[in-house]
């Protein structure tokens, strides 16, 4: 059941993120296929950046292992089969060589290490290639040039807050003065922030690359799926994890700021932090592939969050739970040259009614769950209780919706369905506990909330728009149908389901969140997560082969390495958005899983 590949138009140009992930759940990196490091943060995730030429080529710094002599080459990048481990190899005129690049992470003294510790192994493949290594880290987002300072077998990088030390056996001279060397041998780059490596280089790099690669192919192993695009279904489970921030358990949007949505559009935001509106839909994508351990992690941090609020629960957050995370642009040229570049993100400011809904979701394995033995679950009355009266305080309050609209409040459909959702899930809660006065309160909400969805409801249309009296459809809707407040069998599902489609469906198979104007104008791209809830509500309503083919569509918008972007250019099959996209790969883990259950049958049949 394989589709026809849906190629652009040729006088359009298709641009796609041509670089690889790697991480370890302390520190994430992307490697572009010329090798140099276009992207690092440290020491967090919401750090400035140490390397980012991603958005100015000039203020960025430089990590790379180029070429001797500017010419022709051909790359060829990959990653190691089920790891975080990523190979570039290049080819030149005399010779070829490979840099393969990992962030170590394995198993020591009952923890995991995860230094912040970037290892690059450089070797020979063909000949004696000459190469030019440059290291020149920077901060304070390029606007603070650090100092150098030699020693015997390393360099030191000064000027930020904890020391930067690139341990090599490269001779310091070729990258202190940017000669150019044959290497004709296996060297080692080892650049580390804070505490340096202090044990022999050559034996600890290898020993860090075996112990790294072992541990991804044991997670892998240990993942519950079905053979239904295994392989990206893999790669994007890789990628996801890597976007969990392992000392406070948040998992970010994505990994980069200011990558436009669409060029031009000035859509350009900070996805570094940790959306409440994404909760449910993560917990179930690591749910979905049997890793208990990491949405045990997520548990404790959105628990976490819970506890400390005042009145209201943010949108986002830090990685650390911080809950200012004010807005700033930058003096930066941006990628490609679109501007602005911001750091922070105002949208911690808005209105987002939903998340109340979310949080409820999400935490109810807590508490019915007989896997999680913790201290959340002995005193769970409180948290359910202050959720559920903000359900109610908010119950006629308009907000800014998912999409976050800058200047538009409403009564949206998908705020009303977590605040159904959500006063669900406390009511299967109050049932464990055995409270009839929690079980009536949510039962009280559950059926109001529905009243507020079917106001939403245009029997002209035959189907629910995005607010209450607004003529708009919304991808966000089509969760009325996941979520199970439409009987997926029933004919209102079923109309509702195919009025999306003509509205919101491009010809490629691609979803817009909306058609209508916002803040910023008409959207340009569309948002690839609601593509995949369309597969899914295509499996969920029995449309199982065109939710197939859908998905056959969708795997084909991952660059070279399986990594997803925010948006599609439906015209030109465009990557554009910040990237690696976690929320994407969540929507590819998810809809998998749905068709997989679908096509759940024994092996041998």
């Amino acid at each position: 059941m394989t589709a026809e590949p849906l190629l652009p138009p040729p006088n359009l140009t298709k641009h796609t993120y041509d670089m690889g992930l790697i991480g370890n759940c302390a520190f994430l990196a992307l490697i572009k296929k010329d090798t140099s490091v276009s992207w690092l943060c440290w020491p967090r995730f919401d750090s400035s950046f140490v390397f980012g030429s991603l958005l100015d080529k000039q203020k960025g710094g430089e990590c790379s292992v180029r070429p001797a002599v500017d010419e022709e080459v051909s790359s060829h990048q990959y990653y190691l089969d089920n790891t975080n481990v990523l190979c570039t190899e290049i080819t030149t005129d005399d010779g070829s060589y490979r840099v393969t690049d990992f962030a170590p992470r394995f198993a020591q003294y009952d923890r995991y290490y995860k230094p912040l510790m970037f290892i690059r192994k450089l070797e020979p493949l063909v000949g004696a290639p000459r190469v030019r290594v440059t290291c020149d880290p920077v901060g304070e987002y390029g606007s603070k040039i650090l100092s150098r300072r030699r020693s015997s077998n390393h360099i030191a990088y000064l000027g930020l807050e904890e020391e930067i030390r690139l341990t090599t056996n490269i001779p310091l001279t070729y990258v202190l003065e940017g000669e150019d060397f044959a290497l004709n041998e296996t060297k080692y780059m080892v650049l580390t922030y804070g505490a340096p490596l202090e044990a022999p280089l050559e034996s600890t790099a290898e020993r860090f690359l075996r112990s790294t690669i072992d541990y991804w192919r044991r997670w892998v192993k240990n993942m519950s799926i079905g053979d239904f695009y295994q392989d990206q279904v893999i790669r994007s489970a890789l990628a996801l994890k890597v976007h969990q921030y392992e000392d406070t358990g948040a998992i970010i949007a994505a990994s980069t700021t200011s990558l436009p949505e669409a060029p031009g559009s000035t859509r350009n935001w900070d996805y570094r932090y940790c959306w409440m509106r994404d909760t449910y839909y993560i917990l179930t994508a690591f749910n979905n592939i049997g890793h208990f351990e990491e949405m045990e992690r997520y548990f404790h941090y959105i628990a976490n969050i819970s506890t400390k609020i005042k009145g209201k629960y943010q949108p986002l957050y830090g990685i650390s739970g911080a809950s200012e995370l004010v807005e700033q642009e930058l003096d930066l040229e941006g990628y490609m040259g679109n501007q602005p570049v911001r750091i922070g993100n105002d949208a911690y400011t808005h209105v987002q009614n939903d998340v109340y809904g979310q949080v409820l979701v999400a935490l109810l394995p807590l508490y019915v769950d007989q896997r999680f033995i913790n201290p959340e679950r002995t005193n769970p009355e409180k948290l359910i209780y202050e959720a559920l009266n903000l359900i109610q305080t908010t119950m006629d309050m308009p907000d800014a919706g998912l999409w976050e609209f800058r200047n538009l409040a409403q009564h949206h459909c998908y705020t009303y369905l977590f605040h159904w959702a959500g006063s669900h899930a406390a009511r299967k809660v109050a049932r464990a506990l055995g409270n009839t006065e929690m079980e009536a309160l949510a039962t009280q909400l559950n059926e109001e909330a529905a009243r507020r969805i079917e106001q939403c409801y245009s029997s002209e249309l035959g189907a629910y728009t995005n607010a209450v009296g607004s003529p708009h459809l919304d991808a966000s809707t089509l969760q009325l149908i996941l979520m199970g407040y439409l009987d997926p069998n029933s004919e209102r599902a079923r109309r509702h389901l195919e009025a999306l489609e003509k509205e919101l469906k491009t010809p490629e198979g691609l979803f817009y969140r909306y058609r209508h104007a916002d803040d910023f104008g008409t959207p340009e791209t569309t948002f690839l997560i609601c593509s995949f809830w369309y597969v899914e509500a295509l499996t969920v309503v029995g449309r199982t082969e065109d939710a197939i083919r859908e998905f056959e569509h969708l795997a084909r918008y991952t660059n070279h390495l399986g990594l997803l972007s925010e948006d599609v250019d439906a015209k030109t099959g465009s990557q554009w958005g910040n990237f690696p996209q976690a929320y994407s790969h969540v929507g590819l883990m998810n809809a998998a899983y749905r068709i997989t259950k679908k096509l759940d049958k024994p092996n041998f049949v």
